[in-house]
């Protein structure tokens, strides 16, 4: 079926954070637990908040909640320990070009990414291109997140396109399996540091360029 969407993850596609992020929260559980390994919380990556922070407290072994950690990370040791990312310097300068050459194919446009709405508006307007997406979806608005495909089925439905007629960009496993259980055709940005499952995905490309050819 001829696509008429294409839909972006955000992180570890737009934008290279994965491994910033990974590496802030391992020295904050570190600071409570000196003997955890960076592997321990690798299935944080790509998943939406409260997925992430119960995995997070359950490693850090404080006995605090989900909600009591990232409260301590958000409020007092992002606070102190964190320097400002440049969304400039790990934006992936390829992504624009998809987003230009995706539009001039009549393609609508959008980013569903598990992180909160206002971090990814600030995203999408520090690297330059929010005014090429139709569309940004947050899992902030979903009661469950990646890899649960609400996220992309109301991505599809609010670009009054059906799931089949979307082509999604993605690089988590959790990504990959929300969106080909939406039904999405899905291409998978291959990313061996974390050691994601893409079996499920339909296409792998090592460079972002590649994404085009599936127009």
């Amino acid at each position: 079926m001829r696509k008429k969407a294409v839909i972006f993850d955000m992180d570890g596609v737009i934008i290279d954070s994965e491994g910033i992020y990974l590496d802030n929260i391992y020295r904050f559980v570190k600071s409570y637990r000196p003997d955890v390994q960076k592997s321990e919380l690798y299935q944080v990556v790509g998943r939406g908040s409260r997925d992430s922070w119960e995995r997070i407290a359950e490693v850090s072994g404080t006995g605090y909640s989900w909600e009591e950690m990232r409260h301590l990370y958000r409020d007092e040791w992002e606070r102190d320990h964190v320097l400002k990312i440049d969304y400039k310097e790990i934006f992936r300068k390829e992504i624009a070009e998809l987003l230009n050459t995706a539009r001039h194919a009549g393609l609508k446009t959008a980013v569903a990414s598990s992180t909160r709405y206002e971090l990814v508006v600030r995203v999408m307007q520090e690297t330059g291109i929010s005014g090429l997406l139709d569309l940004i979806m947050s899992g902030e608005f979903f009661e469950r997140s990646k890899p649960d495909p609400s996220i992309y089925l109301k991505t599809a439905e609010l670009l009054h396109v059906l799931p089949e007629e979307c082509l999604v960009l993605e690089d988590s496993t959790v990504g990959i399996r929300a969106a080909h259980a939406a039904g999405m055709e899905v291409a998978a940005l291959i990313d061996d540091r974390f050691c994601f499952d893409r079996s499920l995905a339909d296409h792998e490309i090592k460079n972002l360029m590649e994404f085009s050819r599936f127009f």
